[in-house]
């Protein structure tokens, strides 16, 4: 019992770092971006909001947990909006091929975290000495009381608050889309902007909106896999494909957030599982890595198959709008 709580919680860790690279994906494709730019926002989440919390730590004697949490989340947000205001200008305003353009800023963000993050190590006296106790520890703290609870206190009350804020991001960004008119204007630019345009919808205006807040929301993935996920450190490409997988769970989930929450748990579930079967070697554990993806395939050939409208990408997804064509 003690092995299949804790591998239930590795799972749920894993998951929510996925699931927050998910939710701004699906926001942004919604629009009909197809932003691969993903993984390299969530690195400059991550070393953004790590580097705000170590230099208010560093120049403060007597730092507030609260305050160092504000400053990391805000940094982190900000800076993967910028992310996403970079591919925004590039493939909304200059129309660049946002394949290519997603790709770039994903190596980009790569880079941009490791020299950042080893910029910071050296700041702190070498890797692995990055001091934000005061602010880790906020990221870390457990609900008190409902974590004691055995059994259903370990696998759903003992995480950071993160955790529960991604799952009800993505309970609100359900809602935005499926419910509220702003949602129903977004989801009419992704499958149609040109007639979203002449319907009177600034598709401009959406498009960024959304192309930002969702990098935005990748950003806080990388924030979570800092913060709560490495204790406050970072490795340099130690967030290894968790970026891919984001990007694979938008077609998992068939571009639905309450779909994504499950399958990140799913995923997370996946990527760990190899850890748990005795006697794998080396080229057995890659296989066991992969079956994310494999599920995802498998996914994607049957709802192919089935050909439900809600099941589809939306069908301006990867396409660039020209106004003068409508």
């Amino acid at each position: 019992m003690s092995v299949l709580i804790i591998f239930i919680q590795k799972a749920i860790v894993q998951g929510i770092c996925i699931l927050y690279g998910a939710l701004g994906e699906i926001m942004t494709e919604k629009s009909g971006n197809l932003n691969l730019g993903i993984p390299g926002i969530m690195y400059m989440g991550g070393i953004a909001g790590l580097m705000g919390a170590f230099l208010y730590e560093k120049d403060n004697p007597d730092p507030n947990a609260f305050i160092g949490v504000l400053i990391s989340f805000v940094c982190a947000f900000a800076c993967a909006m910028i992310g996403g205001l970079i591919y925004s200008i590039l493939t909304i305003t200059l129309r660049v091929n946002q394949n290519v353009t997603g790709l770039a800023l994903t190596i980009f963000g790569t880079g941009f975290g490791n020299f950042f993050g080893g910029s910071i190590s050296k700041l702190a006296g070498g890797v692995g000495q990055i001091s934000v106790k005061v602010t880790g520890s906020a990221y870390t703290a457990k609900i008190p009381g409902l974590s004691k609870i055995p059994v259903i206190g370990d696998i759903l009350f003992n995480y950071g608050f993160m955790t529960y804020l991604c799952v009800i991001a993505a309970v609100v960004l359900s809602f935005f889309l499926f419910k509220t008119r702003a949602g129903l204007n977004l989801r009419a630019i992704g499958e149609n902007p040109g007639t979203a345009d002449a319907a009177g919808i600034n598709v401009i205006k959406y498009k960024y909106l959304s192309t930002c807040i969702g990098a935005g929301l990748a950003g806080l993935g990388g924030l979570y896999f800092v913060m709560e996920y490495s204790g406050g450190t970072w490795t340099d490409n130690g967030f290894g494909d968790r970026g891919w997988l984001a990007v694979a769970l938008v077609i998992f989930a068939l571009w639905k957030p309450l779909n994504a929450i499950w399958g990140a748990f799913l995923f997370g579930a996946l990527y760990i599982l190899y850890l748990y079967i005795p006697g794998l070697g080396r080229s057995m554990q890659e296989v066991f890595k992969a079956l994310p993806y494999v599920v995802t395939i498998i996914v994607l050939v049957f709802t192919s198959f089935r050909k439900k409208k809600e099941h589809q990408p939306p069908a301006a997804l990867g396409l660039p709008y020209f106004r003068e064509e409508r």
